[in-house]
């Protein structure tokens, strides 16, 4: 298994090289955040490729990766190519730029970082495909996480369909989404995000407690990410400054776990 995990790493660097390469062309790195999602495809199709015969579960898995990861790419990739640069990249990028290192920096800042954090969470992913034999079927954990995991794929897909809908009428701008999932979660897609991989660490799980105890780092990174660091946090102290009412949206809905609105 060590020697896969290897062969899956030096995907991961040769890849964030080649895309680090394509931003120093193009001199914008904003479509990592949809490598996010595609990236990890590419470790769990290269885990799956590396097994004789792949059973039940390595296939389950590397499905449920795909369909995550594919739609959250295409997600972020259309909507990268609708607004351009992000303003995020384009300040700890911006003197880089202007001093003619941009590749290099792009990589010390943005890809090099990218390509660990991938790997990292992506080990329920890669575990549990590389650890599940061609007899290995699901039981009970397994179809716990896969209903947990299609949980998730719900409030993601939803969530981003009503929010591109809400944004594309201008008479909403400025406004505060608070209507279908986002009337009981600020936060729907972030909140599916972590179902799914909760709900793929689970099925891993099932390979054997040590996959079980080597790849929690991937769902416990990804929540703390997304509700205490480089998600929640600073997505609602832009919007505490740039949407109206966007206080009294907080004070009467949930923060992440969907939860009937307070009335206030």
């Amino acid at each position: 298994m060590l020697e896969a995990l290897l062969v899956n790493a030096a995907v991961d660097v040769g890849m964030m090289l080649a895309l680090c390469w394509v931003a120093a062309r193009i001199r914008d790195v904003s479509f990592i955040d949809a490598v996010w999602g595609a990236g990890m495809v590419v470790m769990a199709a290269s885990s799956w490729l590396q097994l004789a015969e792949p059973g039940q579960r390595a296939t389950l898995l590397l499905g449920m990766t795909a369909l995550w990861g594919l739609r959250l790419a295409l997600h972020l990739y259309t909507r990268w190519r609708a607004h351009g640069e992000d303003p995020r990249y384009a300040r700890i990028l911006g003197k880089a730029k202007e001093q003619g290192r941009y590749g290099s920096a792009a990589f010390k800042l943005v890809f090099g970082p990218q390509a660990v954090l991938l790997f990292l969470t992506c080990l329920p992913a890669q575990l549990g495909v590389l650890a599940s034999g061609a007899a290995a079927g699901l039981g009970p954990l397994g179809w716990a996480g896969t209903a947990l995991w299609l949980t998730g794929m719900v409030f993601e897909t939803v969530g981003d369909a009503q929010l591109k809908a809400f944004r594309a009428n201008p008479a909403n701008k400025g406004k505060v989404l608070d209507t279908g999932l986002w009337r009981y979660t600020r936060h729907p897609n972030y909140f599916g995000d972590t179902c799914v991989w909760w709900g793929i660490w689970l099925v891993a799980a099932e390979a054997g407690t040590g996959v079980a105890l080597a790849s929690l780092i991937g769902p416990v990174f990804l929540t703390f990410t997304l509700t205490r660091w480089s998600g929640k946090p600073l997505l609602e102290k832009g919007l505490a400054k740039s949407r109206r009412g966007y206080a009294e949206y907080v004070a009467r809905t949930s923060g992440f776990i969907p939860w009937p609105p307070r009335r206030g």
